[in-house]
This record gives structure tokens, C-alpha cells and sequence, in this order.
């Protein structure tokens, strides 16, 4: 703890944050770690073992995101006090004195040892356990800053709830002697904001009360909270130790890891028995899953230090993109021998970290990492690989089309095209064995109710106007029926739509009142025909979909002035609604909490909704959000939107869907 009877200064404050950040990364890594050596398929298991494993895989995913919102909110606590973020940290293994000694931080593949581990990292003071086994102090020492020193230093501590609460009550004691706004003089435009980066508690640093706040939300979402915290990380890790602990006692053959190296390493020098990775068919693929984690930390830092809003959403949705390609290369290492020896223990992504990750100039650095990302996919696409049981060819396919979505955006960043030479993509499977690759096991509703084959639109002409009708969008809002029955006659057979029955200018305006943009109009008569809204609005229903009204592109094709998407999870027409909400019992406000709302440049143009494969919606182009009474409670650029019903923060993503489990179509 602090014994320090001066006022913390800000550089040692600062210093104290930069421990914070790097203990939030290395956990972060530490968890990812453990999530990749989990096997994918097995044929051994029983169905409650396999189960398990992917909800073990999804809860430890989760957990590792919730470390990165935490890195973010450290690094908005930096920015606001005047210093940038730091995102470097030791080498894997991290050796005794960069943290106090009882902290043994290595990486190890998923076993109890290793859930006891993660346990007494995340700790609360009141839960006295001991480490995992194997895990021993890298030696015995103290560190302390004598009172008055000039030269920042660290402190001991037993918890890093510790470390957290000595953080606050630095600040506060700082606030007291000299004031709020001498304290926060960063810029506020280099923060990070939750719109801006979709991780859980990702918050805005003004003031002393916000930076209380953020600490609030590090502490009580993992180290620090109390051990009946419900959800904290530590109660979570318990249950997965009880969990596995049963199964192994039921089971002792259960085997839900891969036999990844501990503390495996890219470059020598070997010490202490480390596991050098040299196989020739998996080095180079350490080397790109290495090289993806660095670029996208340093694309984090640059998002940090831009102001622009563009490009600001750039950097930070290019090192998002970067995050989500090393998951596949990541478990594709835990699945392969490290060496080609007989014996050899598997492979692992080391996290192997830059010298530094300083701040390049905005346009030079688009350019900068735009070449090394091209680098990467040029590398990556000459590298054949043959699948293990359990991988998906898509997979590996993504990691490419990640980088491409990286390099486009950094290069609009940049003002030009990178100019690299291209390569030849070379397939990543031997001809025809994808199709002997296992079916893919899931609990979610997109794998147990597979999507049904949408009728072709109906379409009815009358005379002065022509009337479609898309089944498959359509969610039973009931107005055609109600408004004008004349015309829509339901469930009879044979034709069933009379457009002639009704003035054309009326019927129009019933068309206009389906929400999902089932019913469409063409005029014949010379009258208006439909077109794009003056504001582009999405409506949250009530225990209900998304209904969107704008010029819509859907999963890159036109999509109309109208639709309903699902944002329950159930659909099984994906992205659209097709009221399996009801069915579903699926809860949720249609009265969002008001967020910070800034001036849009523009309200409409075009909407480009893209439903991410197993995850959310994205949402790119002007938009109003509004609850169901129509009050406006968020304006945006870009949204991130759940639509698989479990994120805490709807209808923001807040990576929700990696711990449920959930599986949707999308790019």
C-alpha cells in the first residue's frame, strides 16, 4: 500500500497506471491463451463434456474482452491526466521485479492448475487461496518508494484490487491539494469512447468522479471484488474449477486441451526449458499471428491519439479486426506440434511485443501499418496448411478478409492506396478436405433451427399501382390486413392480394406503414413512388427487433427504405426478424438509457448494415436511435448493435456473443 505522507504526484501516478495497464494485458493474454489450447472437437467426449468445453472457451473469451475494456479505461484514465496510453509490457514469462513477487505470470494451456492460477490473480482480499500449482514466486522481495523521492516508483501490494484502490485514493489526495482541473488536463478527444470501442464498461474519463467510476467498474468486474461479487472474473473462474474438477473426477481420461507449450518462444535465446516453436510448417505461422497482436496494438494507440472522428473509428475498428484474426491463428498453433520431434509439446501464440508502440504521424502512419498489414495477408496467402479435426477452412479464410478490411480503411486514413506487390492466394485445405471436416456443434438458435428457404416475393398488379410482398421479411405487424382488408385477404386460398380494390394513393400509404418493409409499392399511375426518409432512424421495439428506416444496404445488397432486424438471437432469417422474439419469450426495453449525443454532419444518405458472422450488427452512416415512444436517445456514424439478445448493454454489442455461444451467418 501507499505510506507516502506527500500528495502522489502526477508522474507517479502515471507510473502506477502504467503497472495497471500492463497487468490488464497480461492477463488479457494469459486468458487468451488458455482459451486456445481448448480443443475444438473430440471425439471422446460425451455431449455434456463438449459442452462444457465451449462454454469454458466462451466464458474465458469473455473474460479476456472484459480485460481489454479494462486496458481501455486505463488508457482514458491516462489520456485524461495528460499522458498517453501505454500498451507495452515484459516478455512472457514476466520475471521477478517488474511486479511484486508474489505474481508468477506465465502462459499455460487450459487445466486446473491453470484455473487455479487465474483464481488467485483475480482474488479478492477476503478469498486467502494459494496459487496454482507450479506457479511459484520468481523470488522474495519488497519494493518501496521512499517518502519524498522524485523518481517515480512502485509499491507492494497483495491484490490488484490493491493497486486500484491506492490508484483512487491518489487521485482523490491529488484533487484535494490542488484541485480537479489541475488533476484532468488531457484532451478529452483522444479518449476512447463505448460507441467507439464495443467492450464491457468502456467509459470517458472528465473528472475525478468518472475516473472513481472507471476504477469502480476494473474492480467489481474482476480484481478487487468481493468473492460473492456475482459475474466478477474470480466467481466465474470458480465455477469453471468446480466444473472440471467434477468432469475430471468423473472422467479421468477427459482431455479438453491441447498439450500447448508453457511459455512457448519465436526467437532464441532458450532458458529455463521454454519451448522453441521452429517447426517449419507452424513457425511462420507464429510469426503472423505475433505480427497481427503487435499491429493491432499499435493501431489501439494511434486510435487513442487521434481526434478526427473517422479516422479515430479507422484505427480503433482496424485494431478490433486485427484482434478478432489472431483467435483463429491463435488456436490453430495450440492444435499443431510446436517442433518435429516426436513428443514435442504443441505450439502457442507467445504475444511476442514491439520495443515500442510510439505514436506515428497520422496520415505517414496509415501508410505505415496499411504496408505491414499487406505484408501479412502476402505472407499469410502463400502459406498452405493442413486442417486438424475441428477446424473450418473459413476460418483461415477470415484472417484474409479481415486484412482487407484493414487495408481499405487505413488506406482512405492515408489518402492513397498502399502500393505493395500482391500475391496469389493459395488455398488452405487440400482439394476436398473441407468436406471431410466434422459438423460443427452448437446450442444456439442458428444451429438448432436452421434457416428456412424464403418464397420468392409475391407480386400483384393492378391497375393504377403494384403491390409486392416479401414473406420472408415480413414479422405480422398486421397493418395490411387491418388497414386495408379489402386488399389484403390473409389466409384464403390463391390469390390473395387486390390491388384495385383500394385508391392507389391510399394503398400506398398503408404499404408505407409496414415496418419490415415486407409490402412494396410501384406506382403506375404517375404518383410518388417510395423513397429514402429526411433522417435516417432505427426504432428500438420493445421486447422486439430493430426497425430501420433509411436508404438500406444489408450484408452489401440494397435493401430497400424499410426492415426489421432481429436482435433476439431466435430468427431463423437472419439478419431479419421473423417473429421468433414472441416464441423466444425474448425481454428487452425499447427505452435505452439517453447516451452522449453529438450533432450528426448529415442525417441521411446511405445506411450499411453488415451482420457480423457469430456476432453483432454494424452499422455504418448517419443515424438516429430512438426508443419506442420515438424519444432520440443516441446519434451515431457508426453502431455496433447484439442480435444475439444477451449483451448487458442493449442494443449496443457488448461482446456478449463470444461467452453465449452464439453462430449467425455474416461476413
Amino acid at each position: 500500500m501507499m505510506h507516502s505522507a506527500t500528495v502522489p504526484s502526477r508522474e507517479q501516478i502515471v507510473y502506477w497506471l502504467h503497472e495497471a495497464a500492463e497487468l490488464e494485458h497480461n492477463l488479457m493474454c494469459c486468458y487468451l491463451y488458455a482459451a486456445f489450447s481448448l480443443k475444438r472437437v473430440d471425439a471422446n467426449w460425451s455431449p455434456d463434456e463438449a459442452a462444457a468445453v465451449k462454454r469454458w472457451y466462451g466464458q474465458i473469451q469473455s473474460v479476456a474482452m472484459e480485460e481489454m475494456g479494462h486496458l481501455c479505461i486505463v488508457g482514458n484514465l491516462m489520456t485524461a491526466l495528460g499522458a498517453n496510453p501505454h500498451f507495452n509490457r515484459p516478455m512472457f514469462p514476466v520475471e521477478a521485479g517488474p511486479y511484486p513477487s508474489g505474481f508468477s505470470i506465465r502462459l499455460q494451456a487450459f487445466s486446473p492448475a491453470t484455473i487455479e492460477h487465474f483464481l488467485f490473480l483475480e482474488r479478492p482480499e477476503d478469498a486467502p487461496i494459494g496459487d496454482g500449482a507450479g506457479f511459484s514466486p520468481t523470488g522474495d522481495y519488497r519494493r518501496e518508494v521512499p517518502d519524498g523521492r522524485l523518481s517515480p516508483g512502485a509499491f507492494d501490494y497483495t491484490t490488484v484490487g490493491q493497486l486500484y484502490n491506492t490508484l483512487a485514493s491518489a487521485m482523490r489526495q491529488f484533487v484535494d491539494a490542488h484541485g480537479e482541473a489541475a488533476l484532468f488536463i488531457g484532451d478529452p478527444g483522444q479518449q476512447v469512447t463505448a460507441s467507439l470501442a464495443p467492450l464491457p464498461g468502456v467509459c470517458t474519463v472528465t473528472g475525478l468522479e468518472s475516473a472513481l467510476a472507471g476504477l469502480k467498474t476494473i474492480v467489481t468486474q474482476g480484481e478487487g471484488a468481493s468473492r460473492g461479487q456475482e459475474d466478477s472474473h474470480f466467481h466465474r473462474f470458480e465455477r469453471m474449477k468446480d466444473e472440471l474438477c467434477a468432469m475430471l473426477k468423473a472422467n479421468p481420461a477427459f482431455e479438453p486441451a491441447w498439450p500447448a507449450a508453457t511459455n512457448p518462444v519465436m526467437n532464441r535465446p532458450l532458458r529455463d526449458g521454454r519451448v522453441h516453436v521452429n517447426s517449419p510448417d507452424i513457425a511462420p505461422w507464429l510469426d503472423i499471428g505475433n505480427a497481427l497482436y503487435t499491429t493491432s496494438l499499435r493501431c489501439l494507440m494511434q486510435g487513442f491519439n487521434v481526434k478526427n472522428g473517422h479516422a479515430k473509428r479507422a484505427w480503433l475498428g482496424a485494431s478490433y479486426r486485427l484482434m478478432r484474426a489472431v483467435v483463429p491463428v491463435g488456436q490453430g498453433l495450440a492444435a499443431r506440434p510446436a517442433q518435429s520431434v516426436e513428443g514435442s509439446p504443441n505450439a502457442g501464440l507467445t504475444f511476442t511485443s514491439l520495443r515500442t508502440l510510439a505514436v506515428l504521424p497520422e496520415r505517414a502512419g496509415a501508410r505505415f501499418v496499411a504496408e505491414r498489414i499487406r505484408e501479412l495477408k502476402i505472407r499469410a496467402e502463400a502459406l498452405p496448411l493442413k486442417l486438424v479435426e475441428g477446424e473450418y477452412p473459413a476460418l483461415w479464410h477470415e484472417v484474409i478478409a479481415s486484412l482487407d478490411e484493414v487495408i481499405a480503411a487505413l488506406d482512405e486514413v492515408a489518402g492513397a492506396p498502399t502500393v505493395l506487390p500482391t500475391a496469389v492466394r493459395v488455398d488452405v485445405e487440400a482439394a476436398g478436405h473441407a468436406a471431410s471436416a466434422p459438423a460443427r456443434a452448437s446450442t444456439s438458435p442458428a444451429a438448432t433451427s436452421p434457416p428456412s428457404p424464403a418464397p420468392p416475393p409475391e407480386r400483384a398488379e393492378g391497375r393504377a399501382i403494384a403491390i409486392e410482398f416479401d414473406a420472408s421479411r415480413c414479422i405480422h405487424s398486421r397493418h395490411c390486413v387491418l388497414e386495408a382488408p379489402t386488399v389484403f385477404k390473409a389466409n384464403t386460398p390463391g390469390e390473395w392480394i387486390f390491388p384495385d380494390t383500394m385508391e392507389a394513393e391510399r394503398l400506398a400509404a398503408v404499404a408505407l406503414n409496414c415496418p419490415s418493409g415486407a409490402i412494396r409499392f410501384r406506382r403506375k399511375d404517375g404518383g410518388p413512388e417510395e423513397s429514402a426518409p429526411p433522417v435516417n432512424t432505427l426504432k428500438v421495439r420493445e421486447n422486439g427487433p430493430y426497425a430501420l428506416a433509411a436508404a438500406l444496404h444489408v450484408d452489401g445488397k440494397p435493401a430497400g427504405f424499410r426492415a426489421t432486424l432481429c436482435r433476439c438471437g431466435a430468427s431463423k432469417r437472419k439478419p431479419y426478424c421473423d417473429g421468433s422474439h414472441a416464441e423466444a419469450g425474448f425481454t428487452a426495453t425499447g427505452e435505452p438509457p439517453l447516451r452522449l449525443i453529438d450533432p450528426l454532419p448529415a442525417r441521411d444518405g446511405v445506411l450499411n448494415v453488415v451482420p457480423k458472422r457469430n456476432g453483432p450488427l454494424e452499422v455504418e452512416g448517419p443515424l438516429e436511435l430512438c426508443a419506442g415512444t420515438g424519444r432520440v436517445f443516441h446519434r451515431d456514424q457508426a453502431v455496433r448493435l447484439c442480435r444475439c439478445g444477451q449483451s448487458k448493454t442493449k442494443p449496443f454489442c457488448d461482446l456478449s456473443h463470444v461467452a453465449a455461444g452464439f453462430e449467425a451467418d455474416g461476413q
